[in-house]
């Protein structure tokens, strides 16, 4: 009986030991934060890099989707199940806090973006010296621009050029992408020979052998970029945290890293929210 009791009692504890793992287990996975966040192609480098040093901090996991501010902005509307909106133009974001779907002092601009005239390594176009005058030259006939339909950076490229006094002589060489992720790419792959991009997708690895002209901030309404967390966001303590981290050192190191112009951080703190237990310190 003594050994038949201590088999019994090893067996007892062998199954607690097991109990008391799959209870931590289950701890554990409940206590993972996620987020689901809505930003505009211009980040698709710049929010890989904030995302990577987020979730390596907190163990909370962020889902990213690219695409255009106008899109995003005509989902959300209709209810597109998103916790967080970067958006490349500000006034999405604000009108969709006037239809009364933003969780209230979420609101802040985080970048003002800059345009670039881009052109593959092996262009024979002299972007430092011709300018403006390189998408009138006779080697370029098709000029790759986000669409000013819904897309920020396409419309801060048509204001550009028509202040440049170019626009009705290059309009008719204009290709559209979706967003300017895609009118990058159009260029990348020699569909157009020029392109009018975000300079964050101009210094990623994949752009930054290119050629590149900035085109003057001053000639185009500025590029404000702002973001909101949606008032139907599922968890809204991860959500603030990352907007906490993306007002912090890091997260504003890691968006001029990729081109952007950060507000001062005076700006940004006041209008920040107390950020919840499980942020990260900056």
């Amino acid at each position: 009986m003594t050994r038949h009791n201590a088999i019994r009692r090893a067996v007892l504890a062998i199954l607690a030991l097991a109990a008391s793992l799959s209870l931590g287990s289950r701890e554990l996975r409940a206590q993972k934060h996620e987020v689901r966040i809505a930003a505009a192609a211009d980040l698709q480098f710049a929010m890989t890099d904030l995302v990577h040093q987020f979730e390596k901090a907190t163990g909370d996991a962020l889902h990213v989707t690219y695409g255009s501010s106008g899109n995003f902005f005509s989902q959300l509307q209709n209810g597109a199940p998103f916790d967080l909106f970067f958006s490349a133009d500000i006034d999405y974001p604000k009108k969709l806090q006037i239809a009364g779907l933003v969780e209230p002092g979420s609101l802040f601009t985080y970048a003002i973006g800059r345009l670039v005239i881009w052109t593959p390594p092996g262009s024979k176009l002299d972007l430092a010296k011709q300018n403006w005058n390189a998408l009138l030259d006779a080697k370029v006939s098709k000029i790759a621009i986000a669409n000013p339909g819904h897309a920020p950076y396409g419309r801060a490229a048509v204001a550009a050029m028509q202040a440049a006094g170019i626009y009705e002589k290059v309009q008719a060489k204009l290709v559209f992408g979706e967003n300017i992720s895609q009118a990058a790419q159009f260029v990348q792959s020699g569909n157009a020979q020029a392109g009018i991009i975000a300079l964050s997708l101009a210094v990623s690895p994949a752009m930054k052998d290119g050629k590149r002209w900035e085109i003057p901030a001053d000639s185009h309404p500025p590029i404000e970029q702002g973001v909101v967390m949606l008032k139907n966001a599922s968890d809204k303590d991860a959500a603030r945290a990352f907007l906490e981290f993306v007002k912090g050192e890091a997260g504003r190191a890691a968006l001029v890293k990729y081109g952007f112009t950060v507000p001062p951080a005076s700006r940004t703190q006041g209008q920040s929210h107390e950020a919840p237990p499980h942020a990260v310190d900056n």
